[in-house]
């Protein structure tokens, strides 16, 4: 089984590349981001509680996404693989995983990360928001506040993978495509 986290602030393009990997690896996909989203959308008491932190884009708290996390991992174990998209995003987030995978026998093999500017990111968020339907996704100072959110307690995570040896920049700019084929390159060795 090959686990694989797709790292990268708002807007880089996890989603778009995490379903380009699925279809062409077979993997599972988990967006912690989505399913939160769809927790709100049902109007469930989960939901509830995470609207006043997604809308001011901040962070989930680390144990509700942790939950999600474990829950997932469980019923997954005899997969080709898993993308895991939005996940982790602290650095307790990333130790708390990487003790789950193991207690698994799934460790993580690789994290790639999305390397994209900040004012492309934004430009794309905008962009999003026309069919995403998403609060956050709409208003210019809360997309800047969730990069600086992903800037303070995200990417500080790519450390703890660094020192793992498991992490890989990807230049996240450039045409789908091109990008994904940057992402390939990175996995296609782990499968032979």
């Amino acid at each position: 089984m090959l686990n694989i986290v797709l790292f990268g602030p708002p807007g880089a393009g996890k989603g778009t590349q995490a379903a380009k990997l699925i279809e062409k690896y077979g993997f599972h996909h988990i967006s912690t981001g989505e399913v939160i989203r769809e927790e709100i959308r049902q109007e469930s008491p989960l939901g509830r509680s995470m609207k006043s932190y997604i809308d001011k884009g901040h962070l989930a708290p680390d144990e509700l996404v942790i939950d999600i996390i474990t829950e997932y991992v469980c019923k997954h174990k005899d997969c080709k693989g898993n993308v895991f998209d939005g996940f982790p995003r602290t650095t307790p987030q990333a130790e708390a995983f990487d003790k789950i995978m193991e207690m698994h026998g799934a460790p993580i093999n690789l994290i790639l990360s999305l390397e994209v500017p900040d004012e492309e990111l934004i430009k794309r968020i905008l962009l999003r928001s026309k069919d995403s339907g998403r609060a956050d996704d709409r208003c210019e100072s809360v997309i800047r506040n969730r990069i600086d959110v992903y800037k303070a307690q995200t990417a500080i995570v790519a450390e703890h993978y660094k020192k793992q040896g498991k992490y890989r920049a990807v230049n996240g700019t450039g045409d789908i495509d091109g990008i994904f084929r940057n992402l390939c390159a990175e996995i296609d060795p782990l499968l032979k």
